[in-house]
């Protein structure tokens, strides 16, 4: 499908709701709350802060403000970024907004409402010898193993490494983007990859310790989760989505977290490449 088919798709999704404004499954609504689950290990998407131990993060202001408009109460759960999915699938969850990649592998069961541009990214410890990203042909790379960047930088590495007769690029598993950076300051690895929205609050929080390098290893985006089945969740929260953006309090929750530039104009649905 073209970016232009799903755009078509959307707007003919928007003529609907407009007319009749879309309403939250009679459970929910009966419910009065929302079940979440998050991922906590990757702010400033999700985390907890360290000063107050309390779930903080751009997903969570963006669910909080849904969860306001929509007139309900949020019960907040956390579970490891493996088992997101599998909570969706099961029910133990209602959507999931959780720096989760919008892929075509991934929506055979899901359905994604894209909120935010983003991709992969290497950075390396900032007395690193690497200056460009080729440099790190033939080097250890770690990243998160449930994400979809071992697969990107595999891509990237047959790209950019193995065709120009470098050695591929050796991808070094890691069980959550804190995981990852410790083996990078360990000397584990040479460089990792996490989504370029992370990276400006990791180097806040650690001043001079990390350098990016290179371009975004893809250009992507971050969506709403769904159950294929769930169009009326997913109808509403998009209606409650776009009221955001038009209002401006969408821009002010990014601004809020330093990523006003990773806004999108519209909510898409399924519009990440394939």
């Amino acid at each position: 499908m073209t970016r232009l088919s799903h755009f078509l798709a959307f707007a003919a999704l928007a003529a609907v709701t407009s007319t009749q404004a879309a309403e939250l499954p009679a459970e929910i609504k009966q419910a009065g709350s929302l079940k979440l689950t998050v991922n906590s290990t990757y702010a400033p998407m999700e985390y907890r802060d360290p000063a107050t131990n309390e779930l903080v993060g751009l997903d969570i202001d963006l669910a909080n403000e849904l969860a306001k408009r929509l007139g309900v109460k949020i019960v907040w759960s956390e579970t490891p970024f493996a088992e997101l999915i599998p909570s969706l699938q099961t029910k133990r969850a209602d959507f999931i907004i959780s720096g989760i990649s919008d892929r075509a592998s991934r929506r055979e069961t899901a359905d994604f409402v894209d909120y935010l541009a983003t991709g992969p990214q290497f950075f390396v410890m900032a007395e690193s010898e690497a200056k460009a990203a080729t440099d790190l042909c033939g080097k250890k790379v770690g990243t998160t193993r449930s994400t979809s960047f071992p697969v990107e930088i595999e891509k990237w590495s047959k790209q950019n490494c193995e065709t120009a007769g470098k050695p591929a690029i050796q991808y070094v598993p890691g069980e959550n983007s804190i995981d990852v950076r410790n083996q990078l300051k360990q000397g584990r690895i040479d460089a990792a990859v996490q989504g370029s929205e992370t990276l400006p609050y990791a180097q806040s929080q650690e001043p001079g310790k990390y350098r990016v390098i290179g371009a975004q290893l893809s250009t992507g985006y971050q969506g709403i989760m769904f159950r294929k089945d769930d169009a009326a969740m997913r109808e509403v929260v998009t209606e409650k989505l776009t009221a955001m953006i038009a209002d401006g309090s969408y821009k002010a929750v990014l601004d809020k977290w330093g990523l006003g530039a990773n806004a999108v104009a519209q909510p898409t649905l399924n519009a990440a490449p394939q």
